[in-house]
């Protein structure tokens, strides 16, 4: 493990400017990140519901997770959600889960983000993409690959 040096703090005076720059900072990485607003058990799937602020929500199975397999019904009934919304606490068993290493150990979820990224950057559009596609088009079109008839 690499240490890293502690950096040094400087009281700063709270401002009004400065009071809005650390909301600003807030509001930015709580939009960036992974966090939920609700986590509720459902006996009847044997997962726990977590909710997110868009009205979303994720399954998470029990039993695909060894942290979760050995709790009882009214231990996952008492699961709150702590540090922001980005884990899962259970403070009787002294249990913190953080929500993006549970959603990475699915393999299901992990193959559906991968998904949804590559179809999302796939339709951005680079001023250098944007300018081949205007030339090839006053060509007539992309051009047409060549094929050897050996």
């Amino acid at each position: 493990m690499k240490p890293v040096k502690a950096s040094e703090q400087h009281d700063q005076a709270v401002t009004q400017a400065v009071l809005a720059e650390a909301l600003n900072k807030g509001r930015k990485r709580t939009q960036c990140a992974l966090n939920a607003t609700t986590v509720r058990y459902l006996e009847e799937f044997q997962a726990l519901m977590v909710g997110l602020a868009d009205q979303t929500a994720v399954l998470l199975p029990i039993n695909n997770y060894p942290e979760l397999a050995h709790l009882t019904a009214a231990d996952l009934s008492q699961v709150t959600l702590g540090f922001g919304g980005s884990a899962l606490c259970l403070e009787s068993r002294d249990l913190h889960l953080h929500l993006a290493g549970l959603i990475s150990d699915s393999k299901s979820l992990m193959e559906m983000a991968a998904s949804v990224i590559a179809a999302r950057n796939g339709r951005r559009s680079s001023s250098a993409k944007a300018s081949a596609s205007r030339t090839n088009g006053l060509k007539g079109g992309r051009p047409r690959k060549l094929v050897d008839n050996q």
